[in-house]
């Protein structure tokens, strides 16, 4: 799971901020705001205000509903936005790459592998769609263009699993877009969003492959469909003045005005009408200005009230988690609890890949059911024939608490797999992990995933995971602590 940002949950880091209810804003107005998307209408002048009780439970829904949208709005933000950030891409319609595996010193997102460096890219698709070209990839290479919109959902995917190793120009739309498709389109994506991002993933194959690396994500190509075809561009669509994000406002009754700043590029689904017809009750709506200090104290503080219980909910159910089974994909894949999955999503490691391209399984706690913590010594053992069940690679990767960063340690050493040199299995074939973070000594330290001195948490990704792990036949065995 990549995920993207944290700050701090007892027990459990977020991904991408706290969950406190201290700072309330009122977020202007979009500058230069466009006009609402179609699909959008309500009414709110003609709604009945709510009663305390139906606020509390409006906001509880309503948080939860934005979750995964506001934290993937930080990442936009921040990528698109605020050039004083490390990871600024620098704008719309272009990648920036990434041609080295994380370390300690990367910290623009929350739990990042160690094992595919990152190309990150956001279209704008109200003007017109853009096109991506890929080129041929040979095997064994992998690569994987993972595609998510503003909800977060997986809503594409491009590269060796779901589009083979040939080259392929692919084209991008958004939800107004009603033009021809062009000669030379391999497949064409439909977003239900406006904006979109690529969180791209491709396989490093040690210090000496980085110039091959480079040499292929250069390939990764974004055009406009008007210079693709060569014809005159379209009228730009008109300027947005995001807000700035602010996670201590957001993840209070704040963020409803970051809600409504997203709203007008989220054209509403026909399932969801009814649910953002109960929204607008306590102030939601695209593009709508929103001042908690216009309420009345009864109201208020029911909305705050609904909001920490759908975070205490929302981080309760986290921390009993140990797989991603169902939490990335599609809206269809998440099924009819969507809203539920997709925060545990957020929440977890935002951007992870769907299940059938990665699958991820975590420990978080011990067998005592206390936080795991690397001052005691772990082992994490795979019986022989047990090895994670993939087509492509498997690593381990060790993260801080409340952090969810790589640690820092005395072998550079931040994942472990089937691809780390001088990995020792057992006479019987089997292979232990040790996770700890006093070196094991010298008969186990080629074993040895330096943990923390302190809370940690790790997290196992298969690349290609067979039917064997999809379907729960295979489970990562239990750590456990030993002498």
């Amino acid at each position: 799971m990549p995920s993207h940002l944290s700050r701090r949950l007892k027990g459990l880091a977020r991904p991408i901020a706290l969950l406190s209810l201290g700072s309330l804003i009122a977020l202007p107005a979009l500058a230069a705001q466009p006009t609402p998307a179609a699909g959008h209408t309500l009414n709110a002048a003609a709604l009945p205000a709510p009663t305390p009780a139906e606020a509390k439970a409006i906001a509880e829904e309503a948080w939860l509903y934005a979750y995964a949208p506001l934290q993937g709005y930080q990442t936009f933000w921040n990528q698109t936005q605020n050039k004083a950030f490390p990871g600024y891409v620098g704008g719309f319609n272009r990648f920036r790459h990434y041609s080295r595996s994380a370390t300690p010193a990367d910290t623009d997102i929350v739990t990042p592998n160690n094992d595919t460096p990152y190309s990150w890219a956001w279209l704008d698709l109200r003007a017109e769609p853009i096109v991506l070209k890929l080129p041929a990839v040979s095997a064994p290479r992998y690569y994987v263009n993972q595609w998510f919109d503003l909800y977060t959902h997986n809503f594409a995917y491009t590269g060796v699993r779901a589009t083979g190793r040939g080259a392929g120009t692919y084209l991008f739309a958004g939800p107004q877009w009603q033009g021809r498709i062009p000669k030379g389109i391999t497949k064409v994506f439909r977003a239900e969003t406006d904006f979109v991002g690529t969180l791209t993933r491709t396989q490093l194959n040690g210090p000496d492959d980085i110039p091959t690396l480079q040499a292929l994500q250069a390939q990764y190509q974004l055009i406009p469909l008007s210079r693709f075809e060569g014809t005159k561009p379209p009228k730009p669509a008109p300027p947005v003045t995001w807000p700035a994000w602010d996670a201590a406002k957001a993840e209070g009754i704040g963020f409803i005005g970051y809600l409504n700043a997203l709203l007008p590029f989220m054209p509403t689904v026909p399932s969801e009408r009814a649910m953002m017809n109960r929204f607008a009750r306590i102030g939601i709506g695209p593009g709508r200005y929103f001042d908690p200090n216009q309420l009345t104290p009864a109201t208020r503080s029911a909305i705050e009230a609904g909001v920490s219980a759908a975070a205490s909910n929302l981080r309760s159910k986290a921390l009993a988690q140990s797989s991603s089974k169902g939490f990335f994909g599609t809206r269809e894949e998440l099924g009819s609890d969507y809203l539920t999955y997709r925060a545990m999503g957020a929440m977890l490691g935002i951007y992870g890949n769907s299940s059938e391209e990665a699958f991820y399984a975590s420990q978080q706690k011990g067998p005592d059911g206390k936080v795991l913590d690397g001052r005691r010594k772990w082992v994490l053992r795979f019986p022989a024939g047990q090895l994670p069940p993939v087509s492509e690679f498997w690593s381990i990767t060790m993260y801080n608490l409340p952090q969810r960063l790589l640690v820092p340690n005395p072998l550079q050493r931040y994942s472990i797999g089937d691809r780390t040199p001088g990995l020792r299995l057992g006479a019987d074939g089997s292979l232990e992990i040790y996770l700890q973070s006093e070196n094991p000594g010298p008969d186990k330290v080629a074993n040895w995933l330096p943990a923390p001195a302190g809370p940690f948490f790790f997290v196992a990704r298969l690349y290609g995971p067979n039917a064997a792990a999809l379907s729960g036949r295979w489970t990562m065995p239990a750590l456990v602590e030993r002498p």
